[in-house]
């Protein structure tokens, strides 16, 4: 019988308030295909679940290879890491990272039989960035590198990758898109290294903050959110949607609300809730979104 508090413990190690980086490209690429009449169910599904299992692997790597390297201490003011807890022993950390990563290789394999060799190439650099993240000799967390990683990983990647095991070609919307999803997923990572920076700058752990001040993240927040409701005009003025696609536009003042925030909030305790509303955030607009491109087809 599964212990219920393990199983929390397992849960909460996976970092749920994270998954809609994982959702939202899927729910995106998913849009654009069904827009374009080649939407395939069993190819997004088992699409969507690789992309959960590899967020979630990543997490966990991130768990595993902070604890090694010391990052994580009594210090830390973000969510509770059980591997530095305490709570999950550093082996069972490592061997769910080459679990749930390993599930997620051996779903895409139907992918890749679906929809060929690119798609493998894809999928293993996704696993490699996601260990190489906070692991490997040039861990790109630590070295100013995350959100280029996030940005292209969680946006252009796997929008363009959604669509692609859909339509079995690539599509000139689906980068178009892709942009705002990226935007909004470094989003969350900014958020997370906003309130982190002084404890990233004694472990070492050269973040962009780190590197650039806290203001250069504000203004990353700022810049991504701007990009991300520039992509719905760029939409109906340029590839000739409807103005439903605007539907995002009705949830911008959260956006908003978050970034005021961003700007004047000086309590880094606060932050954790932050990063959980930048993440709804997210959710939200990718499902309106997704809605307007679907609705255009209509």
């Amino acid at each position: 019988m599964t212990n219920p508090k393990r199983l929390s413990i397992w849960i909460k190690a996976a970092r749920p308030q994270t998954l809609p980086a994982a959702f939202v490209p899927v729910c995106v690429g998913a849009a654009l295909a069904y827009h374009d009449q080649l939407l395939l169910w069993d190819a997004t599904i088992v699409a969507l679940i690789c992309a959960f299992l590899i967020q979630i692997g990543t997490n966990f790597a991130n768990d595993y290879f902070d604890y090694e390297k010391g990052a994580d201490t009594d210090q830390r003011i973000g969510f509770e890491r059980a591997t530095a807890k305490g709570l999950i022993s550093a082996d069972a950390m490592r061997n769910a990272t080459i679990i749930t990563m390993g599930l997620a290789f051996l779903l895409g394999l139907y992918l890749v039989w679906h929809a060929g060799w690119a798609i493998f190439w894809i999928g293993i650099a996704s696993l490699i960035f996601g260990i190489l993240y906070t692991g490997g000799p040039f861990p790109l967390g630590y070295n100013g590198l995350g959100d280029v990683f996030v940005f292209l990983f969680f946006g252009i990647v796997a929008v363009m990758g959604t669509y692609y095991v859909n339509a079995l070609e690539w599509s000139n919307a689906s980068f178009w898109a892709s942009l705002a999803v990226g935007a909004l997923a470094t989003n969350i990572l900014v958020i997370n290294n906003l309130r982190d920076v002084e404890q990233d700058k004694t472990a070492g752990k050269n973040t962009l903050g780190v590197i650039f001040g806290e203001d250069a993240l504000r203004w990353e927040y700022l810049l991504m959110l701007l990009l991300a409701l520039a992509i719905p005009p760029h939409f109906y003025f340029q590839l000739g949607y409807d103005a439903i696609i605007f539907l995002p536009f009705l949830i911008s003042p959260y956006g908003f609300a978050q970034l005021y925030k961003v700007w004047f909030w000086d309590d880094k305790q606060k932050f954790n809730k932050v990063l959980e509303h930048t993440a709804r955030f997210m959710t939200f607009y990718g499902i309106l979104f997704s809605i307007g491109i679907i609705v255009d087809h209509l």
